[in-house]
């Protein structure tokens, strides 16, 4: 509810929730339950989630950084490793990297639709690559069929960030199943949400079973198998674990919210779209590219603001904000931050990274959005684009 009311003085907020009565009346429900963590909601949101993706196996966990983590450890990478990543991504993306004790190599990114750019990716391998995390950038998703030749030759495993990208597929085929793992996010502002939440996908039966005993402690039964036994205290611990396990009331969520992504997702494009028609003859702004033969699940917004505008980035941030419309950047290089300059390699120059940064600038996009509100948009960009 805080989040609502912080919200609301905006005309126009970058984003808005959208939590029905059905979801609250699941989350009840779930609290009813003497079981609230590890149960048979879990399992449930699991099945219908890897039936959605067409996974073999999905593995619900806290959040998307743990589940980037775990993935890291299943796929054995660690000290002495190194994983590339887009230079352009969230933090959780290297973060990851880094407590699996492995070293983050940054990687440029495509002009035209912000993801990890192939050229960059090759000249970044080393004898020590290991992996690349790929990330689907705002929905839009990576050159997969490419990415997946190069770890081929180069014997890399590869772990997608779908964090953005709940309903994006390639010819007919959801991303997140391309690679060794899938990693998905149901963060607040996800396509959909668990508050805080995240699922690994795999068609490995091994990795599964690595990130079930990982995800709980290392423990060999889970929660719900344990009193089920008769002695919850009879199980064994192979070796270390995590807690990070997703709890019953999170995935009751999470199915009442999966029946409807696909229409939530057609919302987001009908107002992607709207956006398009009326932006994309402003001088000054680059729209979205469209996704050609894929679906992209339109997860963000983001236009480029070049010199032809008139106004610096940061300048016509502040000055949307004024008339209460609320914007944002993703994101800043994963290079600027001070850990990174530390503890990642930068094998290959960042030159469209560096050009792309002061340019970006996301609008407010979530599918309950008004035309009003989108109209209200669209007014001061045009007005500003006029003015200067």
């Amino acid at each position: 509810m805080a989040h609502r009311r912080v919200n609301n003085r905006f005309k126009v907020p970058f984003f808005m929730p959208e939590i029905t009565k059905s979801d609250k009346s699941a989350i009840l429900s779930a609290m009813n339950n003497s079981l609230l963590t590890d149960g048979p909601k879990l399992r449930q949101f699991e099945s219908n989630f890897a039936g959605f993706i067409n996974a073999k196996f999905a593995i619900g966990v806290s959040n998307a950084t743990s589940a980037l983590h775990l993935s890291l450890k299943a796929l054995n990478i660690g000290k002495g490793d190194e994983v590339i990543v887009p230079d352009i991504t969230f933090v959780a993306t290297a973060n990851a990297v880094l407590l699996s004790g492995a070293t983050p190599v940054l990687a440029d990114i495509n002009i035209s639709d912000f993801n990890i750019s192939i050229e960059s990716m090759k000249k970044n391998i080393t004898k020590k690559t290991k992996a690349v995390i790929p990330v689907h950038m705002a929905g839009k998703p990576c050159d997969m069929k490419k990415i997946k030749q190069i770890a081929k030759k180069f014997k890399m495993y590869v772990i997608e960030d779908c964090a953005h990208a709940i309903g994006t597929s390639v010819r007919g085929k959801h991303v997140g199943v391309f690679g060794d793992i899938g990693c998905f996010s149901f963060y607040p502002t996800k396509n959909i949400t668990t508050i805080e939440g995240g699922m690994i996908v795999t068609n490995n039966n091994k990795i599964e079973g690595y990130l079930k005993l990982a995800r709980n402690h290392g423990i060999t039964k889970s929660l719900m198998d344990r009193y089920q036994s008769g002695m919850p205290w009879e199980y064994d611990v192979k070796e270390p674990g995590y807690n990070y396990r997703l709890d019953e009331i999170r995935s009751s969520l999470g199915i009442n919210q999966l029946k409807r992504i696909r229409k939530l997702n057609v919302l987001r494009k009908k107002a992607a779209e709207y956006y398009n028609s009326k932006l994309g003859n402003i001088k000054g702004i680059i729209t979205p590219i469209t996704s050609k033969g894929n679906e992209d699940a339109h997860h963000l917004y983001i236009i480029r603001i070049t010199n032809e505008f008139g106004m610096k980035r940061n300048n016509l941030f502040k000055e949307l904000l004024k008339n209460n419309i609320s914007t944002t950047v993703h994101y800043k290089p994963l290079h600027m931050f001070s850990i990174f300059k530390k503890q990642a390699r930068i094998y290959n120059n960042l030159e469209n990274a560096n050009k792309l940064y002061p340019e970006l600038l996301s609008l407010p996009l979530f599918p309950t959005i008004s035309r009003k509100q989108q109209d209200i948009v669209i007014r001061n960009l045009s007005k500003y684009a006029e003015h200067n």
